[in-house]
């Protein structure tokens, strides 16, 4: 197992847009730090979905890890979902979380503010794609094609894949196959 580095995470970001939009500011040693789409205040014992702002892209040669900033944990979020990214998802992220503070007080995240590294780990063996429904989750139209053509280039069977992703967005699919 092999965690990328600053250097390989920019060549990455040069060639497939993994992160959009892009701060290179964002970048932690051997991670990128995705921030909050919107302000979000998780009362005690309550369960919220933040999203980050950022849309992501997993090349198929790569899975990514995702782990909160620890500033977070300290203040009583846990953390309840899977933490990782599988390969040639598109979309933005979702963390799930539950504010367990010990002084039953809210938590609160500020839109832009950084809360989750993505770290992005070199895999082996025969891509296996993501098709799941989550595929370009919390994505517009716009923000959907501009990814195709990078999801063409990079997913072996793309238009079998294409055709699971989309199946719910029919006229959109249609648009993308003209």
């Amino acid at each position: 197992m092999v965690v990328l580095g600053r250097s390989e995470l920019l060549k990455l970001q040069k060639e497939y847009q993994i992160i959009f939009p892009f701060n290179e500011s964002l970048i932690d040693g051997d991670s990128f730090i995705l921030t909050v789409q919107e302000d979000v205040e998780v009362k005690y014992l309550e369960h919220k979905n933040i999203i980050s702002n950022e849309i992501v892209y997993i090349p198929i040669s790569y899975v990514a890890h995702m782990t909160a900033k620890s500033k977070f944990g300290r203040l009583g979020l846990s953390f309840l979902n899977a933490a990782k990214v599988h390969s040639g998802f598109v979309g933005r992220i979702v963390l799930e979380v539950v504010n367990l503070n010990n002084e039953h007080i809210p938590v609160v995240i500020k839109k832009g503010e950084p809360f989750m590294h993505l770290e992005l780990i070199r895999r082996e063996g025969e891509p296996y794609p993501y098709h799941g429904e989550y595929q370009f989750q919390f994505m517009t139209e716009e923000e959907i094609k501009m990814y195709i053509p990078i999801l063409r280039k990079t997913i072996p069977n793309f238009e079998y894949y294409i055709n699971i992703w989309l199946k719910n967005k029919p006229e959109l699919l249609n648009l993308i196959k003209i």
